[in-house]
């Protein structure tokens, strides 16, 4: 029995998990529950000793549609009507309660696969962007819409974007709210790879998980915190850091496992 509400955990093997986004009779529009449960699920699966690799997709014919706007504006009515300071101060706390599932994903020690096909719209842009790498179908249809529906982005694109495919690309998705699709995700690095529909998708998402799961934990691990480090730091910092972080955690062990692995 699914625990639940808006995600579907399935195990592939002790490494390799599928997150679902599960509300497949609306295109996995995020609701309150999807708010609610992604930093719940997105710890669990990090406090999962065995787990290596994380690969986040939805059920249906979508990845997502993006917020749920009714259904947000019906729960939170009074705080998002600003009618006062108070008012004002619960909204501040809200946007950082709901940017919370995606930074468990992209501060993690967990790789992060992200599968897009249909719908990917505003906050599944959002949590794209939160993701370590990212595929997607040919159907895909993404969007940074937020500035079409009034509002400024608020759940990390603006913030991790940059990094991903540059501040012009940015820029230009978020100032037009436009649609594009899988050749110009690619075109611009969005996307690493894209295959020809959702099952090639979710098959070769796999294989790339299982390449990673096969590698040594500590140097996988290490690598994503050297990575998100460098987003924010200079070369320098990062030197130092690296020279830090091997000091603390190098292992020759692991080393001479990964030397013994057959060879493919």
């Amino acid at each position: 029995m699914n625990k639940y509400q808006f995600f579907a955990v399935e195990r592939e093997n002790e490494q390799v998990a599928f997150l679902y986004l599960n509300r497949p009779d609306k295109l996995n529009a995020m609701n309150m529950p999807f708010w609610e449960e992604l930093p719940v699920v997105a710890e669990e699966l990090e406090a999962d000793e065995k787990l290596r690799v994380v690969i986040i997709a939805g059920k249906g014919k979508a990845l997502s549609a993006g917020i749920d706007v009714f259904d947000f504006f019906i729960n939170c009515s009074e705080i998002i009507a600003c009618k006062d300071l108070a008012a004002r101060e619960k909204m501040r706390g809200l946007i950082l309660k709901m940017q919370r599932g995606f930074d468990v994903i992209n501060n993690g020690r967990k790789i992060y696969i992200f599968c897009a096909h249909g719908y990917c719209i505003g906050a599944g842009l959002d949590l794209a962007a939160a993701c370590d790498i990212r595929f997607a179908s040919q159907d895909v249809r993404f969007s940074l819409r937020e500035t079409r529906i009034g509002i400024v982005a608020d759940m990390g694109s603006l913030n991790r974007l940059p990094q991903i495919i540059g501040q012009g690309n940015t820029r230009l998705l978020a100032f037009t709210g436009k649609d594009f699709g899988h050749e110009e995700a690619l075109k611009m690095g969005l996307v690493s790879d894209v295959y020809e529909d959702k099952e090639a998708l979710l098959k070769a998402a796999f294989v790339v998980a299982q390449e990673i799961a096969n590698n040594e934990e500590s140097a996988v691990t290490g690598t994503k915190h050297i990575l998100n480090y460098m987003q924010n730091n200079g070369v320098k910092d990062g030197l130092t850091e690296i020279a830090l972080w091997n000091s603390a955690f190098f292992s020759i062990e692991a080393v001479q496992r990964s030397l013994e692995k057959p060879k493919k």
